[in-house]
């Protein structure tokens, strides 16, 4: 006979699904046995803990552009998910999470690991969280839970009791309080309306320095932005998870905006009379035009979440590429170009910037120079995650973006941890192209460690072996450093900002890894290009300076005050800071005299 736990993987086959990030326990097993019969298929692959899995299978989607399927036991297994499954929520990644539970008759008994699953998902799948009680219950939810997850760009939570799992699969009947279900859907290439069409290109023809910004909703527009940007005469802007929408080798992308922005996109922001905004909600308004400043259009598939941010005139709610082709033919060619010729210059200007500043000498490697040296290296076709913490600023500024390259990151929860199984779900999801994690090593000792025996386990598998953690070695927690300094005028508190030194490349050695530490600047180059042509994965051991400031090209005058504040109570690392902070300060003030 076939089970219920049978049929749940012979219904994720049918949706095309080819493997679930799991790890087992016994509210569970009798999907396991399930995974046991069908001869692994879809493939059950193990983390090393239930957060990675989330974390994995949100890598997978936000990677392969298709939900992400995740499974743990019930009680800690369920509850291990959790953060993973919340960075999926916040950055709008379609992710399946699949639970067991403590049979139905010891439920409120007060059972061992028994937790109330629908009150503890019900947050974080607040699209859809179901149980399944009866048989006849499984192919409808399902179905649901995938077609919601790729519908709402959020996860979904299914709780599978372990008697339930055990039970002979029945199907719905043709019956009263029966339902049915199906497989499959299709998307319609939806714009938005035509009047609101042409209010929209009314304004932006109106306008003399137009602005766009795009995030992560506008991936697959690329011609039509390159269209809309020669139209106007304008800058792009990226937000951060959008950073791989346009290439960085287009003269007028002034590249991430934000607190981990770039100068050009700020003064872009500051000088334009027109907004257009195509698939962002990038939250940060103080980084916008002045809310007076500047008449504005937006452009975003989701009807919930559009008008935010800004005081926008028209919003139009529609697929990006769709609605810019719609846009197009309405849009008159300015035959003035001096503002996208300023933007051009200034963000030549900041390419050259970031090159000096990554040359700027440090004890003993510029953290800077790890992204650009990759930058240099990179394969045309490489999927790039960064970590939270210092890793992220340096991603956003110096990695240029070219090619199919793809990046991504924890944009809006922004946790430590997910850059090494992110690459995990990366390569799971493109087994042919290469995977890179940018990991500082806080985040590789929280999580980063313990998954490279993931990495160790699967890599043979995989068409092209490359899977490359360059760690962000410095003893230091130091984003969180930086943050006190600058944020609070505290000096750096030693017992919870340093971390134990770790050989990072000696655990990677000891897995069968490839491993290499970099102490000298000069060996970067090297370094990658034998990570980048190896025939297995690779750890970088980057010692690295903690004193090397992340300073925001827009610092503030309180912020500044602040740090030197910091400085001046006894921050332990405060002549370091000093001496590097001026000298990379000093690169971009060189480059404005150039100018």
């Amino acid at each position: 006979m076939t089970t219920v736990a049978d049929q749940l993987l012979s219904r994720l086959r049918e949706w095309g699904v080819e493997q679930v990030f799991g790890y087992p326990g016994d509210g569970i097993n009798g999907i396991l046995g399930a995974f046991s019969r069908a001869g692994d298929q879809p493939r059950f692959i193990q983390s090393r803990h239930e957060e990675m899995s989330a974390f994995e299978a949100v890598g997978f989607a936000k990677f392969g552009d298709r939900p992400g399927v995740c499974m743990a036991t019930s009680g800690p297994g369920a509850i291990h998910l959790l953060n993973g499954l919340y960075d999926a929520k916040l950055d709008h990644v379609p992710v399946v999470a699949i639970v067991g539970q403590t049979n139905r008759t010891a439920m409120g008994g007060n059972y061992q690991q028994e937790v109330d699953l629908l009150s503890l998902f019900k947050d974080v799948a607040s699209d859809y969280v179901q149980m399944v009680t009866v048989p006849e219950q499984l192919p409808n939810v399902v179905d649901r839970a995938m077609r919601i997850a790729m519908t709402r760009h959020a996860p979904t939570a299914l709780i599978i009791p372990n008697d339930v799992q055990e039970l002979d699969y029945s199907a719905p009947t043709h019956a009263f309080k029966m339902v049915p279900s199906s497989l499959g859907m299709t998307w319609p290439r939806s714009a938005g309306a035509a009047d609101a069409v042409a209010r929209a290109a009314e304004l932006l023809n109106a306008g003399s320095r137009v602005a766009v910004l795009v995030g992560q909703g506008a991936r697959g527009a690329e011609a039509e932005l390159r269209q809309v940007a020669d139209l106007l005469g304008a800058g792009v802007a990226k937000a951060l998870l959008g950073k791989d929408v346009l290439s960085d080798e287009l003269p007028w992308v002034t590249g991430s905006i934000g607190l981990l922005g770039t100068r050009p996109s700020y003064e872009m922001m500051r000088g334009c009379d027109t907004l257009l905004t195509v698939g962002s909600n990038f939250p940060y308004t103080q980084f916008m035009p002045e809310l007076d400043q500047a008449r504005a259009v937006q452009i975003d598939i989701d009807g919930t979440m559009i008008g935010m941010r800004y005081p926008y005139e028209v919003n139009l709610v529609g697929d990006a590429a769709a609605t810019l082709r719609e846009l197009i033919p309405l849009l008159e060619r300015k035959e003035d170009r001096s503002w996208q010729e300023k933007i051009i210059a200034d963000v030549e200007r900041w390419w050259d910037t970031m090159e000096r500043e990554a040359r700027v000498s440090a004890a003993p490697v510029n953290p800077m120079r790890i992204f650009s040296e990759f930058s240099v290296e990179a394969p045309h076709d490489a999927m790039i995650a960064a970590d939270s913490g210092s890793a992220a600023n340096w991603y956003a500024r110096q990695v240029r973006m070219r090619g199919a390259m793809r990046g991504t990151l924890s944009g809006t929860l922004a946790t430590m941890g997910p850059a090494v199984p992110y690459a995990i779900g990366a390569k799971f999801a493109h087994p042919d192209r290469p995977a890179i994690a940018f990991e500082g090593d806080g985040a590789m000792q929280m999580n980063g460690l313990a998954e490279l025996i993931t990495v160790a386990r699967y890599w043979s598998e995989w068409s092209d072996p490359r899977l490359v953690v360059a760690v962000l070695h410095n003893n230091d927690l130091n984003q969180v450093t930086w943050e006190l300094r600058a944020m609070g005028g505290t000096p750096k508190f030693v017992e919870s900002q340093a971390l134990p030194d770790v050989s990072y490349a000696g655990f990677a050695a000891s897995v069968g890894l490839g491993a290499l530490t970099i102490t000298d600047p000069d060996e970067l180059a090297g370094a990658w290009k034998t990570a980048l042509t190896a025939d297995r994965p690779y750890v970088l051991d980057i010692h690295c300076d903690p004193d090397v400031p992340p300073i925001p090209p827009h610092a503030d005058l309180a912020q500044m005050k602040a740090t030197a504040q910091a400085l001046i109570k006894g921050d332990t690392s405060r002549w370091g800071v000093i001496r590097e902070g001026i000298k990379t300060k000093a690169q971009e003030l060189f480059s404005s005299d150039d100018s």
